[in-house]
């Protein structure tokens, strides 16, 4: 048979094997990875979403948590499963970051995986302690460059999302604060509450009901756009840094080679299941926006991201061992 007989007789057999994919997927229960511990964030938005996932397939969704290592234990294992649809990986930001921040992983972020889509997306406040002598993001700004180095911020860890956007913070206003890293949020934000540190960013959930309390100031939203739980909070951006756009959000990935039929069916119910009553009521209680994109648009978003802070933590030295 000619070479171009026989490209062209095996493209047309992977199509009509990719065709019966989709036609008969899935025929077992399909696994989400979250690789992170039960309760959190990540893991709330993993369960919500696999039980109507489920319905839509027809087969139960079974979530599979895997902590550790910033995420890059569950992201291997997926990275290294077969890819015939039925292993997922739940990501976060770590996934565009922990690239820049581990002197080794043992996957490539981007060619390991295809990408289905992004699904939520939720933005962090910028807090400071009520004894501060600042009410906006410019008045922090000022201070801070009155004082190089003397103003602390904490975070949950090193290379944690709120240490770094606090890092671009540093960056794009040519400013010095000093880091203080915490083993969680938890403890950062009890330290924030009790004036041991005085700025942070912290999640919207948890510091909603603590600003409405007077116990700590909002001075704005890490996100493009204002909070919706948060309507009189500015944006970073508009407030004093243009383009500032930092949020804590959640895609869904397959390994690479998963056949693009079987992404798609699965891009399809992932999409209506976003739209689902249930799940856009759980969302809407914890302060996240629901996104639901292409799996172009989720794969131009990973690379965009982990370009964006490649450079931040280079500036700031951050690396995890």
């Amino acid at each position: 048979m000619k070479p171009l007989t026989l490209a062209l007789a095996t493209a047309c057999t992977l199509a009509a094997t990719g065709a019966t994919h989709a036609q008969t997927y899935p025929t077992k229960p399909v696994r989400l990875v979250v690789p992170f511990a039960p309760g959190g964030g990540a893991d709330i938005t993993g369960r919500a979403i696999a039980q109507k996932l489920g319905d839509g397939l027809g087969q139960q969704v079974v979530v599979d948590n895997r902590a550790g290592a910033a995420g890059n234990i569950g992201a291997e294992l997926v990275a290294r499963a077969t890819p015939d649809g039925y292993t997922l990986l739940l990501v976060g930001p770590n996934h565009t970051t922990n690239i820049s921040l581990f002197s080794k992983l043992n996957y490539d972020p981007v060619k390991d995986f295809e990408p289905i889509t992004l699904v939520t997306s939720a933005p962090y406040v910028l807090l400071v302690h009520p004894s501060l002598p600042v009410r906006n993001v410019k008045e922090l700004i000022t201070l801070a460059r009155a004082r190089p180095g003397q103003l602390t911020y904490g975070s949950a860890g090193n290379g944690t999302a709120g240490h770094l956007a606090m890092e671009l913070v540093k960056t794009q206003a040519k400013i010095d604060l000093l880091h203080v890293p915490y083993k969680g949020a938890q403890p950062m934000q009890t330290d924030l509450i009790g004036g041991q540190i005085v700025t942070g960013f912290a999640d919207a959930l948890s510091s909603t009901p603590l600003v409405q309390a007077g116990r700590l100031r909002a001075l704005a939203v890490s996100s493009a756009k204002r909070a919706h739980t948060m309507p009189d909070v500015p944006t970073v951006a508009e407030a004093a840094l243009p383009g500032f756009d930092v949020t804590v959000w959640q895609g869904i990935l397959a390994p690479a080679g998963t056949p693009r039929e079987i992404v798609a069916r699965l891009h399809n119910e992932i999409l209506s299941a976003l739209q689902k009553p249930e799940v856009r009521s759980r969302m809407a209680g914890l302060g996240v926006d629901i996104i639901g994109n292409s799996p172009q648009e989720f794969a131009a978003f990973i690379k965009r991201d982990i370009a964006k802070w490649a450079v931040v933590i280079k500036a700031s030295g951050a690396r995890i061992d």
